[in-house]
């Protein structure tokens, strides 16, 4: 078995992918803290041939989580942000500081759609940008969902907006407070990822298919005006792409991976652009 890890600031997501199969025998998510205990944060070790992992929470929580597998495991791989990889050129001034998790969707995007705009809503909403060609532009990082309900300590940071609601009615006001900074919020996530999916496209003169990923991605997507697709193993996609273990990795085949969406034509995204200015 393979395990991949996806180490966030917030949650810590796991799966177990068998190595001969490449089918995923079962997933998990546990709180991010500092010490990782066998059996209860994470699976069976004994089934265990080789770990992957992506990390963005702190030093310290990395080196004890590979520590911790490395008395267990006989390979442990962990994803580095880097100048460059797979043909993917990193658009930072100083690439190690760009979020591997972000890398990873870049990485991921790149190999299925050969360019894309990759969004990651989690704690945080990242949107980054990777051409055709393979040059990554760089990004953009907004509070996600949960971190705008909190900061406006309102006492309604527990009361979640319904994936299953529509867009339609996540836009319209709020006739209680709780619905008044859910539409808010919601309202601000994707205008935001709309508008940036719009200039960024303009600039380039290119219309990027988007991908989206993240524990907030499904709730996302339902307010997003251009063609796109919900890939939520997109870290793990640039995982699998930058460490290949099973044939299908090698062959280029990523778990889970959607059908590329085909965008709109550049002529609508910058008539859509334009009547936005104009409000």
């Amino acid at each position: 078995m393979i395990l991949d890890l996806d180490i966030g600031n917030t949650l810590s997501k796991w799966r177990l992918k068998d190595s001969d199969s490449s089918e995923i025998r079962s997933r998990g998510a546990v709180w991010t803290r500092e010490e990782w205990r066998p059996g209860a944060d994470i699976p069976d070790l004994d089934v265990v041939e080789a770990v992957r992992i992506s990390s963005v929470a702190r030093r310290a929580v990395l080196e004890e989580t590979v520590a911790l597998l490395r008395r267990r495991v006989g390979t442990v791989h962990v994803a580095r942000s880097a100048h460059e990889a797979l043909g993917v050129t990193n658009g930072y001034e100083e690439p190690g500081k760009l979020g591997v998790d972000r890398w990873m969707g870049a990485l991921a995007g790149y190999q299925l759609a050969g360019g894309c705009c990759a969004v990651d809503c989690g704690s945080a909403i990242t949107v980054d940008f990777v051409l055709p060609g393979g040059r990554h532009l760089g990004g953009y990082i907004l509070p996600g969902l949960r971190l705008m309900k909190e900061s406006l300590k309102l006492g309604t940071r527990n009361v979640a907006i319904d994936p299953d609601s529509e867009a339609q009615a996540l836009l319209e006001p709020g006739r209680r407070t709780v619905e008044a900074v859910n539409h808010g919020i919601y309202m601000a996530a994707v205008s935001a990822v709309n508008r940036i999916y719009s200039e960024v496209c303009d600039q380039q003169d290119v219309a990027l298919p988007m991908l989206l990923t993240g524990g907030d991605a499904r709730v996302v997507s339902r307010g997003i005006q251009v063609p796109h697709a919900v890939w939520p193993d997109m870290v793990y996609g640039g995982l699998e792409a930058c460490f290949p273990l099973t044939a299908a990795e090698r062959a280029g085949r990523l778990s889970g991976a959607p059908e590329v969406p085909a965008p709109v034509a550049m002529e609508k995204i910058r008539a859509a652009l334009a009547f936005s200015m104009l409000l």
